[in-house]
């Protein structure tokens, strides 16, 4: 018996990288999952594949979160395919791609968040909890201050985390947990290849700070363990990157222990 037997669950961002890891194992804890890509749609389709020889049950569905219909997709995909929703992890995040808007990355990692929890949250019952995915460099933006190439990012993921615990009354008041899982730089991620490619060398020099660096797997096992945790609501579940913890006490001090 998985922990997520007989429960369905949203992964956004899903088709590689942290989001296939995290759709994975939610999948190998019984719960049926819905694979979210933009475009990619083979990669999703290998993601749902892999989750379907290994017994699980997953269904992949393209959607853009930046537009209304994206949201409402995926939510009305999850009660198609396994009659509900009770795990949504809000993974998905960009801004560092070449030719996209000017505002694209407040547009998805707060709005887009933003629109994805209203939308399940029409379906989620109580017990139900949301994940959201940011990193270190994110989170701690206000105390820490991170590569020049990232600060933008940095900025408006670190907006979609505060818009969220924004709705927590609301989301008390439907008996809805949330988490939020901050990690350090993660090895073989978009994000950290693309940071390295603008700042050569960032890498190398993140992992000597550090001592070592989370893989994709790794992280992603720690993403989806928050899904089932017995935590508080609001609670800020960080990985790896224990300088950042010390840098940025101010940040931390309102979290629920």
């Amino acid at each position: 018996m998985g922990l997520l037997d007989g429960k369905a669950a949203i992964v956004t961002g899903s088709s590689r990288g942290i989001g296939a890891e995290v759709a994975r194992f939610l999948a190998a804890e019984g719960a049926g999952v819905v694979v979210n890509y933009r475009q990619k749609a083979p990669r999703a389709n290998k993601v749902v594949a892999a989750i379907g020889e290994a017994g699980g049950r997953a269904v992949a569905v393209g959607a853009d979160l930046t537009v209304a219909e994206g949201p409402a997709a995926l939510v009305a995909a999850a009660q198609e395919n396994f009659g509900g929703l009770d795990v949504l992890v809000l993974n998905a995040s960009g801004g560092m791609e070449t030719g996209v808007e000017e505002n694209y990355a407040l547009k998805l990692n707060r709005d887009a968040q933003v629109n994805m929890l209203t939308a399940a949250l029409e379906v989620m019952p109580a017990g139900s909890r949301v994940v959201f995915v940011t990193s270190h460099q994110a989170h701690f933006i206000r105390s820490v201050p991170t590569m020049p190439e990232y600060e933008a990012v940095a900025l408006s993921k670190r907006a979609g985390e505060d818009a969220l615990r924004a709705l927590l009354p609301q989301l008390e008041e439907k008996g809805i947990t949330l988490v939020v899982v901050s990690g350090d730089m993660i090895e073989g991620t978009v994000t950290a290849t693309l940071l390295d490619r603008a700042n050569p060398g960032a890498i190398e020099a993140r992992r000597e700070e550090a001592g070592r660096l989370y893989s994709v797997q790794e992280f992603g096992a720690e993403v989806a363990r928050m899904a089932t945790a017995d935590v508080p609501s609001g609670h800020t579940e960080y990985v790896g990157g224990a300088d950042y913890l010390t840098a940025g006490a101010a940040d931390t001090a309102g979290d629920p222990a």
